[in-house]
């Protein structure tokens, strides 16, 4: 108790009450302090500290609110020592104390005497026997409209505390909003680049932060282990020199990055370990160390190649192990259809006729797939010649016409009076037709109608097929062309989501683009152009 007395009675006599000019240089002083560091922890002490010192106080606390206004820090000094309340004593205090009504009623207060007042939260410490009663003064701690922590300064004498200490702990509390805001944003981003630290070095795929320029600042754990080089070894070298980079995609000098999208790529890694790496590249543009810089994500990609790999082996053993055969079948059939007994055999004859078709129809599936896989490999199309699309059409509706009978589904034409030939593979572009008159046929309820047509342009010849379907959604329209996609219903007849897929491959394989124009319940249009292309001199 005497030392307390002491303390306040040395106090007094240094301060006494807060002129104004002494006040100003409190505020400087605090405002110099508290900008001078923005570790939260070291700004409310250092704040706390000059704020007893100014008045006089023996003992205050400053408490830190978060975002839901509950306590999550806090500074406490007696007699120039620090004290720690624990997580329990922090919350008792704030709830029951004269703190938690300050940042409640977002108000001052000043307490003469601390005995007289319920917003004072009593502890042992406040009986006659121990400090006995005291003054107080408290005030919130806004930055803007933001309720970010309380203040509370505590002098042992009753009534020492006058208006113009409140006056300066509000103004206190002002500077304090300011300096605690700026110390948790800096909190906020250290933690944030923590975090982005640690992502960055735990991750499973290699990355590279690389200058402008390409040389390489900084590689996680990842990279180095795929590289086969450790720190200043993989740091010396330039982005080129891990892996090949397309600088069509990039750009010469990586200008194509600086528009802040991602830009992807397939290439290999170059690893000291003997075998290059197939890897998928994610590259962009991003903020790092003060400048922009560039983030490479090198994803490693060999299972999925080697997946690739074997489902070409599949499709090509597939395809050669069925056509053999499959072309038996068909030449059996053939013979079959030529030794029929009679032509009044309408039975045998109708079920040749079926078998026929359906044998024709596996060996366009094998040979789609095998296109599907040549295709995707980058094979250009060579087997091509000049055809009439009428031609085409006609042969593709041949084929198809049976489908449609059983059905009693109604195929009209619509041709152009004068249609140039085009140059094509004429095989393909007919299981083109073929397939989207089956896809036609498949959704068109018993008693509909399709139409297919021909029309030239200017430099393309359009070629259609219109249903009069159940129509499809506009945000199907793009993905309806993939492979293996399927409409998301559970009505209608399904499929493998191969014969879109195929018609797409051939179109584009061909210079030419295909499209749909649907709504539901109105059909669906499906549509493709076939530039128009001069024969080479060396084909007639």
């Amino acid at each position: 108790m005497s030392d307390l007395k002491d303390h306040a009675n040395k106090a007094i006599a240094e301060n006494g009450s807060p002129t104004a000019r002494a006040s100003l240089e409190l505020l400087y002083e605090i405002g110099r302090e508290v900008a001078a560091d923005l570790d939260l922890r070291t700004v409310l002490h250092r704040m706390l500290f000059l704020s007893m010192k100014s008045i006089g106080a023996i003992s205050g606390s400053i408490i830190v609110l978060d975002d839901e206004g509950q306590p999550v820090e806090s500074a406490f000094l007696l007699l120039g020592q620090t004290h720690n309340h624990t997580a329990l004593q922090l919350r008792v205090t704030y709830d029951r104390g004269m703190a938690g009504w300050v940042a409640r009623n977002k108000k001052a207060v000043l307490v003469r005497d601390t005995s007289k007042d319920e917003r004072w939260l009593r502890l042992p410490d406040d009986s006659k026997e121990q400090t006995g009663p005291k003054s107080a003064v408290s005030a919130p701690i806004l930055a803007g409209d933001r309720l970010v922590g309380v203040i509370t300064l505590v002098h042992p004498t009753p009534g020492y505390f006058i208006s113009d200490h409140l006056e300066l702990t509000e103004a206190i509390a002002g500077q304090a909003g300011t300096a605690i805001r700026h110390a948790q944003l800096f909190k906020s981003l250290e933690a944030a680049h923590q975090r982005y630290r640690d992502l960055f070095q735990d991750s499973i795929d290699p990355i590279l932060i690389t200058d402008r320029q390409g040389h390489i600042l900084e590689a996680n754990r990842q990279a180095e282990i795929t590289c086969g080089l450790i720190g200043e070894k993989l740091r010396a070298l330039t982005v080129s020199e891990v892996h090949r980079v397309d600088f069509e995609k990039v750009g010469a000098e990586f200008e194509k990055l600086t528009s802040g999208e991602t830009v992807s790529y397939e290439t290999v890694l170059f690893s000291r370990r003997g075998r290059d790496i197939p890897i998928q590249v994610y590259v962009r543009n991003i903020s790092y160390e003060g400048g922009n810089q560039l983030q490479w994500i090198l994803q490693d990609i060999t299972e999925r190649k080697d997946l690739d790999s074997l489902r070409e082996d599949l499709i090509a053993m597939v395809y050669h192990d069925l056509r053999s055969p499959l072309m038996n079948i068909v030449s059996s059939l053939e013979v079959l259809s030529s030794m029929s007994p009679s032509e009044d055999d309408n039975a045998v004859r109708s079920l040749l006729n079926i078998a026929l078709r359906s044998t024709e129809r596996i060996h366009r599936l094998t040979d789609s797939l095998l296109d599907i896989n040549r295709l995707e490999a980058g094979q250009t199309i060579g087997n091509r010649q000049p055809i009439a699309p009428k031609k085409l059409i006609e042969e593709a509706l041949d084929t198809v016409l049976p489908l449609a009978e059983n059905k009693d589904l109604e195929i009209s034409t619509d041709f152009a009076p004068v249609s140039p030939p085009i140059y094509v593979d004429a095989d393909m572009i007919r299981r083109v037709l073929i397939n989207m008159l089956e896809n036609a046929i498949k959704f068109t309820p018993a008693g509909g109608n399709i139409c297919v047509g021909v029309h030239p342009t200017v430099d393309t010849v359009q070629m259609w097929v219109q249903d009069s379907g159940p129509g499809i959604p506009s945000v199907e329209f793009d993905r309806i062309f993939e492979k293996f996609t399927r409409l998301n219903s559970t009505e209608g007849p399904r499929g493998l989501g191969l014969g879109l897929a195929y018609c797409r491959l051939a179109i584009l394989g061909h210079g030419g683009k295909i499209w749909v124009e649907s709504e539901v319940g109105k059909g669906s249009i499906f549509k493709f152009e076939i530039p128009l292309a001069d024969q080479p001199d060396n084909e007639v």
